[in-house]
């Protein structure tokens, strides 16, 4: 990655990633994203980060309302099982989530257990980053804004050698 602010920070959360897919081989991808639905790091090949991001974040909002209109609490996990494999999703810290493609073999158990220890370290490093971000992020100055308004202006000989500004 670039050298950019935030990126070992990316790089932290993508090495976590990376981790979790060796531990786990049944495992096709795995996406950190912000609940918004911005990609924080990938390890997803033949899936498009930015749009699986956006699926992510639109299959959170309907589950936590699930959970909130049923009186189960704050959403944690949410679990799809597809034809072919599982999409398991996990809050990680305040403002991020961890998903997760395997194949249809996997240990569900295992998986979950893999998938909150990681959901944790992710959302650690994600709220961390964050926090440092706002200590370092300068306050924002108020400046006031002037609008100008140009009225319109008669060509003459005089106004066209005189105008400076047009």
């Amino acid at each position: 990655m670039a050298a950019e602010p935030g990126s070992s920070d990316r790089e932290a959360v993508l090495d976590e990633l990376r981790r979790l897919r060796s531990r786990m081989p049944q495992l096709t991808g795995a996406l950190a994203a912000g609940v918004d639905g911005l990609v924080i790091a990938h390890d997803l090949p033949g899936v498009d980060p930015e749009g699986l991001a956006a699926l992510t974040a639109a299959e959170l909002g309907v589950a936590v309302r699930v959970s909130d209109a049923t009186g189960k609490g704050e959403l944690r996990e949410l679990l799809v099982r597809g034809e072919d494999g599982y999409v398991a999703t996990y809050a990680a810290g305040r403002s991020a989530v961890l998903t997760l493609l395997t194949e249809d073999r996997v240990n569900v158990g295992r998986l979950h257990l893999e998938g909150r220890r990681a959901a944790v370290r992710i959302g650690e490093l994600v709220d961390a980053a964050e926090a440092a971000a706002r200590v370092l992020r300068p306050a924002r100055a108020t400046t006031t804004r002037t609008r100008t308004t140009r009225t319109p202006r008669t060509s003459t000989t005089t106004d066209a050698r005189t105008a400076t500004d047009s």
